[in-house]
Protein backbone atom coordinates (compact mmCIF):
# COMPACT_ATOMS: atom_id res chain seq x y z
CA UNK A 1 0.00 0.00 0.00
CA UNK A 2 2.66 2.51 0.92
CA UNK A 3 4.45 1.37 -2.68
CA UNK A 4 1.53 1.93 -4.06
CA UNK A 5 0.83 5.79 -3.04
CA UNK A 6 4.76 6.27 -3.10
CA UNK A 7 4.63 5.53 -7.25
CA UNK A 8 1.28 7.60 -7.78
CA UNK A 9 2.82 10.81 -5.82
CA UNK A 10 5.82 10.13 -8.21
CA UNK A 11 3.87 9.88 -11.62
CA UNK A 12 2.09 13.34 -10.70
CA UNK A 13 5.01 15.20 -9.97
CA UNK A 14 6.27 13.76 -13.32
CA UNK A 15 2.61 14.96 -14.99
CA UNK A 16 3.50 18.33 -13.09
CA UNK A 17 6.76 19.09 -14.08
CA UNK A 18 5.88 18.41 -17.60
CA UNK A 19 2.99 20.82 -17.36
CA UNK A 20 5.19 23.25 -15.93
CA UNK A 21 8.03 23.00 -18.73
CA UNK A 22 4.92 23.32 -21.88
CA UNK A 23 3.79 26.26 -20.21
CA UNK A 24 7.21 27.59 -19.97
CA UNK A 25 8.24 26.28 -23.84
CA UNK A 26 4.74 28.27 -24.65
CA UNK A 27 5.78 31.28 -23.03
CA UNK A 28 8.94 32.13 -24.64
CA UNK A 29 7.48 31.09 -27.76
CA UNK A 30 4.61 33.72 -27.24
CA UNK A 31 7.59 35.99 -25.77
CA UNK A 32 9.22 35.69 -29.35
CA UNK A 33 6.21 36.20 -32.02
CA UNK A 34 4.85 39.12 -30.15
CA UNK A 35 6.61 42.21 -29.65
CA UNK A 36 7.53 43.82 -26.26
CA UNK A 37 4.39 46.45 -26.30
CA UNK A 38 1.77 43.97 -27.55
CA UNK A 39 0.83 45.58 -30.88
CA UNK A 40 0.77 43.97 -33.91
CA UNK A 41 1.62 45.63 -37.30
CA UNK A 42 -0.48 46.04 -40.23
CA UNK A 43 1.28 44.02 -42.35
CA UNK A 44 2.15 41.28 -40.06
CA UNK A 45 -1.62 41.02 -39.89
CA UNK A 46 -2.01 41.06 -43.58
CA UNK A 47 -1.04 41.88 -47.10
CA UNK A 48 -4.25 42.97 -48.19
CA UNK A 49 -5.55 46.57 -49.31
CA UNK A 50 -7.78 48.62 -47.18
CA UNK A 51 -10.58 50.03 -48.62
CA UNK A 52 -9.22 53.56 -48.67
CA UNK A 53 -6.13 52.42 -50.43
CA UNK A 54 -8.12 51.05 -53.09
CA UNK A 55 -10.46 53.91 -53.41
CA UNK A 56 -7.06 55.91 -54.01
CA UNK A 57 -5.67 53.32 -56.37
CA UNK A 58 -8.78 53.81 -58.14
CA UNK A 59 -8.42 57.35 -58.36
CA UNK A 60 -5.25 57.78 -59.72
CA UNK A 61 -5.74 55.27 -62.54
CA UNK A 62 -8.51 56.82 -63.56
CA UNK A 63 -6.43 60.11 -63.79
CA UNK A 64 -4.40 58.14 -65.85
CA UNK A 65 -6.77 57.12 -68.30
CA UNK A 66 -8.28 60.28 -68.91
CA UNK A 67 -4.76 62.03 -69.40
CA UNK A 68 -4.29 59.21 -72.21
CA UNK A 69 -7.64 59.28 -73.18
CA UNK A 70 -7.43 63.13 -73.77
CA UNK A 71 -4.26 63.31 -75.42
CA UNK A 72 -5.38 60.60 -78.35
CA UNK A 73 -8.76 62.64 -78.80
CA UNK A 74 -6.36 65.93 -79.23
CA UNK A 75 -4.22 64.17 -81.24
CA UNK A 76 -7.21 62.78 -83.50
CA UNK A 77 -8.79 65.94 -83.77
CA UNK A 78 -5.48 67.97 -84.54
CA UNK A 79 -4.74 65.48 -87.12
CA UNK A 80 -8.49 65.82 -88.55
CA UNK A 81 -7.81 69.66 -88.54
CA UNK A 82 -4.73 69.32 -90.59
CA UNK A 83 -6.22 67.47 -92.86
CA UNK A 84 -9.14 69.11 -93.46
CA UNK A 85 -6.77 72.23 -94.09
CA UNK A 86 -4.33 70.78 -96.56
CA UNK A 87 -7.93 69.34 -98.87
CA UNK A 88 -9.02 73.48 -98.44
CA UNK A 89 -5.29 74.47 -99.47
CA UNK A 90 -5.45 71.85 -102.65
CA UNK A 91 -9.06 72.98 -103.61
CA UNK A 92 -7.89 76.61 -103.49
CA UNK A 93 -4.70 75.96 -105.46
CA UNK A 94 -6.33 73.84 -108.45
CA UNK A 95 -9.26 76.64 -108.44
CA UNK A 96 -6.47 79.12 -108.96
CA UNK A 97 -4.67 77.02 -111.64
CA UNK A 98 -8.50 77.07 -113.65
CA UNK A 99 -8.81 80.74 -113.31
CA UNK A 100 -5.38 81.46 -114.13
CA UNK A 101 -5.92 79.68 -117.20
CA UNK A 102 -9.28 80.81 -118.53
CA UNK A 103 -8.51 84.44 -117.71
CA UNK A 104 -5.26 84.31 -119.74
CA UNK A 105 -7.75 83.59 -122.50
CA UNK A 106 -9.95 86.06 -121.74
CA UNK A 107 -11.78 87.71 -125.51
CA UNK A 108 -14.70 89.45 -126.62
CA UNK A 109 -17.80 88.11 -126.07
CA UNK A 110 -20.07 86.14 -128.64
CA UNK A 111 -22.98 89.88 -128.44
CA UNK A 112 -19.42 91.87 -129.51
CA UNK A 113 -18.78 92.79 -125.48
CA UNK A 114 -15.17 94.09 -124.47
CA UNK A 115 -13.53 91.16 -122.68
CA UNK A 116 -13.25 92.47 -119.50
CA UNK A 117 -16.84 93.60 -118.23
CA UNK A 118 -15.86 94.26 -114.18
CA UNK A 119 -12.74 94.20 -112.40
CA UNK A 120 -13.53 94.80 -108.79
CA UNK A 121 -11.57 93.98 -105.75
CA UNK A 122 -13.19 90.87 -105.24
CA UNK A 123 -15.13 90.52 -108.35
CA UNK A 124 -13.87 89.94 -111.83
CA UNK A 125 -16.13 89.33 -114.44
CA UNK A 126 -14.84 88.31 -118.39
CA UNK A 127 -15.34 86.48 -121.55
CA UNK A 128 -13.82 83.14 -122.46
CA UNK A 129 -14.44 80.19 -124.34
CA UNK A 130 -13.87 78.23 -121.00
CA UNK A 131 -15.45 74.86 -121.73
CA UNK A 132 -13.50 74.91 -125.45
CA UNK A 133 -16.98 74.53 -127.63
CA UNK A 134 -16.28 77.46 -129.71
CA UNK A 135 -18.92 79.72 -127.81
CA UNK A 136 -17.56 82.19 -125.36
CA UNK A 137 -19.26 82.38 -121.79
CA UNK A 138 -19.33 85.11 -119.28
CA UNK A 139 -17.44 83.97 -116.40
CA UNK A 140 -17.18 85.65 -113.22
CA UNK A 141 -15.09 84.69 -110.29
CA UNK A 142 -15.69 86.53 -106.94
CA UNK A 143 -16.06 85.63 -103.31
CA UNK A 144 -19.57 85.02 -101.89
CA UNK A 145 -20.21 87.86 -100.47
CA UNK A 146 -20.11 90.02 -103.36
CA UNK A 147 -22.78 90.25 -105.81
CA UNK A 148 -23.48 92.10 -109.06
CA UNK A 149 -26.29 93.72 -111.17
CA UNK A 150 -26.66 95.54 -114.03
CA UNK A 151 -29.51 97.39 -115.43
CA UNK A 152 -29.69 99.70 -118.89
CA UNK A 153 -32.52 102.36 -119.89
CA UNK A 154 -32.31 104.63 -123.06
CA UNK A 155 -34.15 108.12 -123.60
CA UNK A 156 -34.12 110.31 -126.24
CA UNK A 157 -34.56 114.38 -127.33
CA UNK A 158 -36.41 115.44 -129.89
CA UNK A 159 -35.27 119.24 -129.65
CA UNK A 160 -32.07 121.15 -131.21
CA UNK A 161 -29.65 120.62 -127.82
CA UNK A 162 -32.08 118.94 -126.26
CA UNK A 163 -31.59 116.56 -123.13
CA UNK A 164 -32.85 113.51 -121.66
CA UNK A 165 -32.50 111.46 -118.25
CA UNK A 166 -33.45 108.35 -117.00
CA UNK A 167 -33.44 106.92 -113.31
CA UNK A 168 -32.21 103.70 -111.58
CA UNK A 169 -33.75 103.13 -107.88
CA UNK A 170 -33.99 100.12 -105.32
CA UNK A 171 -31.52 98.11 -107.09
CA UNK A 172 -29.57 96.92 -103.90
CA UNK A 173 -30.31 94.08 -101.34
CA UNK A 174 -26.94 94.55 -99.43
CA UNK A 175 -24.51 97.27 -98.80
CA UNK A 176 -23.10 99.03 -102.10
CA UNK A 177 -19.21 98.65 -102.84
CA UNK A 178 -18.46 100.06 -106.08
CA UNK A 179 -21.20 101.34 -109.37
CA UNK A 180 -20.58 102.30 -112.64
CA UNK A 181 -22.39 103.26 -115.60
CA UNK A 182 -20.98 103.00 -119.32
CA UNK A 183 -22.77 106.05 -121.36
CA UNK A 184 -23.47 105.65 -125.54
CA UNK A 185 -25.17 108.35 -127.49
CA UNK A 186 -26.35 108.37 -131.31
CA UNK A 187 -27.34 111.74 -133.18
CA UNK A 188 -26.25 114.95 -134.60
CA UNK A 189 -22.74 114.59 -133.39
CA UNK A 190 -20.40 115.29 -136.78
CA UNK A 191 -18.97 118.16 -135.63
CA UNK A 192 -16.29 119.41 -132.71
CA UNK A 193 -19.02 121.97 -131.27
CA UNK A 194 -21.67 118.90 -131.49
CA UNK A 195 -21.80 117.12 -128.44
CA UNK A 196 -22.96 115.67 -124.93
CA UNK A 197 -22.43 116.46 -121.29
CA UNK A 198 -23.13 113.78 -118.77
CA UNK A 199 -24.52 114.29 -115.20
CA UNK A 200 -25.24 112.07 -112.37
CA UNK A 201 -27.10 113.59 -109.37
CA UNK A 202 -26.25 116.67 -111.17
CA UNK A 203 -22.41 116.11 -111.15
CA UNK A 204 -21.03 116.81 -114.40
CA UNK A 205 -18.96 113.31 -115.27
CA UNK A 206 -17.90 114.32 -118.37
CA UNK A 207 -18.27 115.29 -122.51
CA UNK A 208 -19.13 112.56 -125.06
CA UNK A 209 -18.74 113.32 -128.90
CA UNK A 210 -16.13 116.12 -128.83
CA UNK A 211 -14.13 113.84 -131.26
CA UNK A 212 -14.26 110.48 -132.90
CA UNK A 213 -18.40 110.69 -133.41
CA UNK A 214 -20.38 111.06 -136.60
CA UNK A 215 -23.66 112.87 -137.88
CA UNK A 216 -26.66 109.80 -137.44
CA UNK A 217 -24.73 107.46 -137.06
CA UNK A 218 -27.55 105.09 -137.02
CA UNK A 219 -25.60 103.24 -134.02
CA UNK A 220 -24.08 104.11 -130.62
CA UNK A 221 -20.68 105.37 -130.24
CA UNK A 222 -18.83 107.58 -127.90
CA UNK A 223 -18.39 104.94 -125.57
CA UNK A 224 -17.21 106.09 -122.01
CA UNK A 225 -17.27 104.40 -118.71
CA UNK A 226 -17.91 106.60 -115.29
CA UNK A 227 -17.39 105.70 -111.65
CA UNK A 228 -20.20 106.58 -109.81
CA UNK A 229 -19.84 104.95 -106.49
CA UNK A 230 -20.64 108.14 -104.03
CA UNK A 231 -23.69 109.46 -106.50
CA UNK A 232 -25.29 105.68 -105.93
CA UNK A 233 -24.75 104.92 -102.65
CA UNK A 234 -28.32 106.04 -101.30
CA UNK A 235 -30.00 103.25 -103.51
CA UNK A 236 -31.09 105.61 -106.54
CA UNK A 237 -29.45 107.51 -109.18
CA UNK A 238 -30.11 109.84 -112.19
CA UNK A 239 -28.27 110.37 -115.55
CA UNK A 240 -28.88 113.09 -117.52
CA UNK A 241 -27.51 113.77 -121.09
CA UNK A 242 -27.19 117.12 -122.49
CA UNK A 243 -26.13 118.21 -125.88
CA UNK A 244 -24.84 121.20 -127.25
CA UNK A 245 -26.89 123.87 -128.94
CA UNK A 246 -25.39 122.99 -132.41
CA UNK A 247 -27.22 119.22 -132.33
CA UNK A 248 -30.13 119.40 -134.72
CA UNK A 249 -33.66 117.11 -134.71
CA UNK A 250 -32.40 115.24 -137.75
CA UNK A 251 -31.90 112.10 -137.14
CA UNK A 252 -33.88 108.52 -137.75
CA UNK A 253 -32.61 105.53 -135.69
CA UNK A 254 -35.40 104.34 -134.54
CA UNK A 255 -37.28 107.26 -133.90
CA UNK A 256 -38.00 110.33 -136.58
CA UNK A 257 -36.17 113.13 -135.74
CA UNK A 258 -34.40 113.07 -133.00
CA UNK A 259 -31.43 115.12 -132.04
CA UNK A 260 -29.53 112.52 -129.46
CA UNK A 261 -30.46 109.28 -128.03
CA UNK A 262 -28.77 108.42 -125.19
CA UNK A 263 -28.09 104.83 -123.32
CA UNK A 264 -27.05 104.21 -119.79
CA UNK A 265 -25.73 100.61 -118.75
CA UNK A 266 -25.41 100.92 -114.98
CA UNK A 267 -23.84 98.41 -113.04
CA UNK A 268 -23.02 98.06 -109.55
CA UNK A 269 -20.97 95.40 -107.13
CA UNK A 270 -23.00 95.14 -103.66
CA UNK A 271 -21.75 92.69 -100.07
CA UNK A 272 -24.61 91.03 -99.02
CA UNK A 273 -24.29 89.29 -95.80
CA UNK A 274 -23.60 85.08 -95.66
CA UNK A 275 -20.74 83.17 -97.30
CA UNK A 276 -18.40 85.44 -96.44
CA UNK A 277 -15.60 83.11 -96.78
CA UNK A 278 -16.86 80.88 -100.01
CA UNK A 279 -14.99 82.29 -103.42
CA UNK A 280 -17.16 81.27 -106.27
CA UNK A 281 -17.74 80.96 -110.04
CA UNK A 282 -20.33 81.73 -112.38
CA UNK A 283 -20.58 80.41 -115.83
CA UNK A 284 -23.49 82.08 -118.13
CA UNK A 285 -24.08 80.84 -121.85
CA UNK A 286 -24.87 82.56 -124.47
CA UNK A 287 -28.78 82.09 -126.60
CA UNK A 288 -28.65 81.28 -129.98
CA UNK A 289 -30.31 84.63 -131.24
CA UNK A 290 -30.25 87.40 -131.05
CA UNK A 291 -26.87 86.88 -129.03
CA UNK A 292 -27.50 87.37 -125.02
CA UNK A 293 -25.84 86.48 -121.57
CA UNK A 294 -29.18 85.83 -119.42
CA UNK A 295 -28.04 86.51 -115.82
CA UNK A 296 -30.55 84.57 -114.50
CA UNK A 297 -29.07 81.27 -116.37
CA UNK A 298 -25.57 81.65 -114.29
CA UNK A 299 -24.11 78.46 -113.21
CA UNK A 300 -22.21 78.89 -109.92
CA UNK A 301 -20.07 76.81 -108.52
CA UNK A 302 -17.85 76.79 -105.41
CA UNK A 303 -14.26 77.49 -105.89
CA UNK A 304 -13.04 77.24 -102.14
CA UNK A 305 -15.37 77.63 -99.08
CA UNK A 306 -12.51 78.96 -96.38
CA UNK A 307 -11.28 82.03 -98.22
CA UNK A 308 -10.15 84.81 -95.63
CA UNK A 309 -9.31 87.67 -97.60
CA UNK A 310 -9.20 91.01 -96.28
CA UNK A 311 -6.52 92.50 -98.64
CA UNK A 312 -8.06 92.59 -102.27
CA UNK A 313 -8.27 89.14 -104.33
CA UNK A 314 -7.66 90.45 -107.70
CA UNK A 315 -5.14 93.48 -108.51
CA UNK A 316 -4.61 95.00 -111.85
CA UNK A 317 -1.68 96.65 -113.91
CA UNK A 318 -0.94 98.21 -116.72
CA UNK A 319 1.34 97.24 -119.94
CA UNK A 320 4.23 99.29 -118.05
CA UNK A 321 3.72 97.21 -114.57
CA UNK A 322 2.27 99.90 -113.09
CA UNK A 323 -0.67 98.77 -110.08
CA UNK A 324 -4.32 100.62 -111.66
CA UNK A 325 -6.39 101.77 -109.14
CA UNK A 326 -9.26 103.86 -110.89
CA UNK A 327 -11.70 101.23 -111.76
CA UNK A 328 -12.44 103.12 -115.23
CA UNK A 329 -8.84 102.37 -116.24
CA UNK A 330 -8.96 98.79 -115.28
CA UNK A 331 -11.35 97.74 -117.74
CA UNK A 332 -9.04 99.34 -120.97
CA UNK A 333 -5.71 99.28 -119.73
CA UNK A 334 -5.16 96.14 -117.51
CA UNK A 335 -2.66 94.04 -119.02
CA UNK A 336 -1.59 92.13 -115.92
CA UNK A 337 -3.71 90.42 -113.03
CA UNK A 338 -2.53 89.49 -109.86
CA UNK A 339 -4.65 86.86 -107.86
CA UNK A 340 -4.27 86.42 -103.82
CA UNK A 341 -6.13 84.11 -101.91
CA UNK A 342 -5.45 83.61 -98.06
CA UNK A 343 -7.02 79.85 -97.05
CA UNK A 344 -7.41 78.75 -93.53
CA UNK A 345 -10.27 76.16 -92.54
CA UNK A 346 -10.33 78.01 -89.01
CA UNK A 347 -8.39 80.91 -88.08
CA UNK A 348 -8.80 80.48 -84.37
CA UNK A 349 -6.64 77.47 -84.32
CA UNK A 350 -3.14 76.82 -85.97
CA UNK A 351 -1.52 75.75 -88.58
CA UNK A 352 -2.12 79.67 -89.68
CA UNK A 353 -3.18 81.02 -92.70
CA UNK A 354 -1.86 79.72 -96.23
CA UNK A 355 -1.61 82.24 -98.75
CA UNK A 356 -1.49 81.49 -102.73
CA UNK A 357 -0.36 83.92 -105.11
CA UNK A 358 -0.47 83.56 -109.15
CA UNK A 359 0.19 86.42 -112.25
CA UNK A 360 -1.61 86.25 -115.16
CA UNK A 361 -0.66 87.83 -118.47
CA UNK A 362 -3.78 88.79 -120.64
CA UNK A 363 -2.71 87.44 -123.84
CA UNK A 364 -5.88 88.54 -126.28
CA UNK A 365 -5.90 92.10 -125.35
CA UNK A 366 -3.92 94.72 -127.59
CA UNK A 367 -1.61 97.15 -125.81
CA UNK A 368 -2.80 100.25 -127.05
Amino acid sequence: MKSFTQASAKRGDERSSSFTQASAKSKELKFFLTPPNGVVRGDERSSSFTLIETLVTIFILALIMGAVTGFVVMAYRTHGFTWQQSIAIDEARRGIETMVKEIREARSGDDGSYSIEKADDKEFIFYSDVDKDGAVERVRYFLGTASSGNQTQECVSYAQGGTCSVTFSNFLKGTLKSAQVKVLVEGDFGASNEYAEIFAEGIKLGDICKTGCTDCAGSWQGTTIYDVTLSASDNSIQFLADSSSRVNPSCDWGEINHSMKAKFEFSWTEEISGFAHELRKGVTNPTDFPIKYPLDQEEISIISAFVRNVPPIFEYYDSQGNKIIDYPARLIDSKLMKVYLVVNVDPNRPPQDFELKSSIQLRNLKVE
